[in-house]
């Protein structure tokens, strides 16, 4: 180890902490930030122990991961002020530091999720035949978390080269971790999932960067993973508006006695390795540095991004391409035509695979997946029931450079796996200012018609109508595979919702060259007397319903339901003047009421019906369950009222 060098990143990081204080005194600083007093040896010792091409995944207590890897002062308190002079272009602040060119993912605010984040970080080192690491950096407050425990069974059964690193600083927030967590060696828990683990001093930088290093050649040359539990202390409050009264004054002076500076500091001299003036040289230096970035980053602090490059940033990268179709077609189902189209994705993309429960031998919940497990046997990866956990670590893979599609059992499970596409997969982009994307795809199979009850059949996509994230929602077997496909070549993350009343429906299937990129409607029929918009089920429930007229019907299938094709519902609608809209979901928050939103701004006379399904959770008994959703009779009695 660099003794000088690990004696001026901790010094550096110090002040630099120390000036985010100063800066926020001055009210320079806005909203919140988390310091690392105290933890320096933690941070640095880490970080020094890593080689180029290792990538760490920090906490939201950031800094010091940012320091040790080599990001700019400059660019780091840039960031701290929100200026587009900082790593993430000032959109991430204290707590979202990605600097890939120094290989930090970025940490994340929500505690514990980046730790599956740097498992898909590990599983594309591993898939890529990478000699790196991933380290997955987290607090004792996480170690609560299940993801946590979902991360490190799948880690071990898939041998992934991961280190778990534990800033164990004794408290999550203001909770003593004697008082929330059910033992005093949290790292011996990594034995139940059969990895190597140890306790190390995280005040004493030389026993942490030795401990990593061994970690290190460990992981690489087992090929496992490896858990590490840093025992430290933060000397500051949680966070900005913490007043410390959780925390008794002489615990805290106990812990400066063992400053991780100070003790270092003291060793090197007592060791010979550095004199008294080297360390006052060291200090001064370390302080000008922090200083001279400051005072360069606060003359440039005004310059900021502007609307419109925020808004390039927050967009959906919508491809610009028109849908394309051969022509040649052949029968099939819905099921076949999304097995089809994994089977092409897989077949002209190596980086592509797939991700989730019984997908090998059972073939899939649904039976979608089908014989793939033996076609494509490396890209096949069935996981264990950690929705959580799998579908953040297709962030992480997504976010070095694979095309992972993670499928969910069911729909109703996308709340387990919110989080990673609400919180990490649609941000990745905007809050690492455009230095990361997450071109994946969770597919979840939703809706009603198949007697599975309330918690297997609701209808969530409303849920992922967030900026960043592209819904798609296929109404027959044409579009289920083309549609895919156009979601595979994003790359923006998709939620393609498939309705499991359409799996076993047979239709045309376009060859290998039918692509419909994401946010292009489909337009079937062009009646001039009357205009139906829909979307999946619902709209095969209007097409068959209207059957005998659609000669006097236009109807838009809407494909992309997040964002929408709003020019498409905008030229139907100013052509025709009337719109009956069908949809399975309750009407509160809809895609249906995004529809008239868009039919309501055209400066037009409004003349349209929305026909929804009931607000309520859906029952299992085949009579009530059909009650809920539109039927045929729900659809012409609207129609008819329109003026059919």
């Amino acid at each position: 180890m660099d003794h000088r060098k690990a004696l001026s990143l901790m010094l550096t990081s110090r002040y630099a902490e120390e000036g985010i204080e100063e800066l926020a005194s001055k009210d320079l600083v806005w909203g919140t930030y988390h310091l690392s007093i105290g933890q320096e040896a933690s941070h640095i010792g880490v970080c020094m122990a890593l080689e180029d091409g290792d990538v760490v995944v920090p906490t939201h207590r950031c800094h010091g991961y940012n320091i040790g890897r080599g990001s700019s002062l400059f660019r780091f308190f840039s960031e701290i002020l929100g200026s587009r002079h900082g790593l993430c272009r000032g959109i991430g602040g204290s707590m979202h530091m990605t600097d890939m060119e120094h290989g930090n993912l970025g940490s994340s605010a929500v505690v514990g999720s980046g730790i599956a984040i740097a498992g898909g970080v590990a599983l594309a080192m591993k898939r890529q035949g990478k000699p790196n690491i991933a380290v997955a950096v987290f607090g004792d407050g996480a170690a609560s978390r299940g993801t946590l425990h979902e991360m490190m069974n799948m880690a071990s059964i898939w041998d992934l080269p991961l280190l778990f690193v534990l800033e164990n600083n004794h408290y999550g927030m203001s909770a003593s971790a004697s008082r929330m967590i059910s033992t005093d060696s949290i790292y011996k828990r990594a034995a139940g999932y059969s990895i190597g683990s140890s306790k190390v001093d995280g005040n004493d930088i030389m026993a942490v960067y030795s401990a990593v290093r061994n970690a290190k050649e460990y992981i690489t040359g087992s090929h496992r993973p490896y858990f590490i539990e840093l025992e430290t202390y933060r000397m500051c409050g949680h966070s900005r508006s913490d007043r410390n009264i959780y925390r008794t004054r002489e615990e805290e002076e106990a812990w400066r006695e063992r400053d991780p500076i100070a003790r270092f500091s003291e060793r090197l001299v007592r060791e010979g390795i550095l004199s008294a003036e080297d360390i006052r040289k060291a200090d001064e230096e370390a302080h000008m540095a922090v200083r001279s970035a400051m005072d360069e980053a606060l003359r440039s602090k005004d310059e900021v991004l502007s609307a419109e490059e925020l808004s390039a940033l927050s967009s959906q990268s919508i491809s610009s391409a028109a849908a394309r179709e051969s022509g040649k077609t052949h029968r099939g189902t819905y099921r076949e035509a999304i097995r089809e189209a994994i089977s092409e994705i897989f077949s002209t993309d190596p980086s592509s695979f797939l991700m989730g429960e019984d997908i090998g031998e059972y073939g899939g919940c649904f039976g979608v997946t089908g014989d793939l497990y033996r076609r494509f046997p490396g890209q096949i990866l069935e996981t264990p029931v950690s929705e959580e956990a799998f579908t953040d670590m297709a962030v992480g893979a997504a976010a070095m450079g694979e095309h992972p599609i993670a499928e969910l059992m069911y729909g109703d499970f996308s709340t387990l796996a919110s989080d990673a596409m609400i919180n990490h997969a649609s941000k990745l982009r905007f809050m690492s200012g455009g230095q990361l994307s997450c071109p994946m795809i969770l597919r979840a199979p939703m809706g009603g018609g198949t007697g599975h009850g309330a918690q297997h059949t609701q209808s969530l996509e409303n849920m992922f109508r967030v900026p960043g994230l592209i819904v798609m929602a296929p109404s027959d077997a044409r579009s289920a595979k083309a549609l895919l496909k156009g979601a595979a070549l994003s790359s923006d993350p998709v939620v393609f919702i498939e309705h499991k009343a359409l799996y076993g429906e047979e239709g045309e299937i376009g060859d290998s060259d039918d692509i419909i990129p994401p946010g292009r409607a489909i337009v079937r029929g062009s009646g001039s007397d009357f205009l139906v918009i829909s979307y999946s089920h619902a709209f095969q429930t209007a097409w068959k319903a209207l059957s005998e007229y659609r000669n006097r019907i236009t109807f838009l299938d809407l494909a992309t339901i997040h964002p929408l094709d709003e020019d498409a519902i905008a030229r139907a609608y100013r052509r025709i003047g009337k719109a009956l809209i069908v949809q399975d979901t309750p009407l509160p928050g809809s895609v249906g009421e995004s529809v008239l939103r868009v039919i309501s701004g055209l400066g037009m006379k409004v003349d349209a019906r929305l026909v929804s399904a009931l607000d309520m959770p859906v029952p299992v008994s085949k009579e009530l369950e059909s009650s809920v959703f539109p039927d045929r009779e729900a659809v012409l009695k609207a129609a008819f009222s329109l003026g059919l």
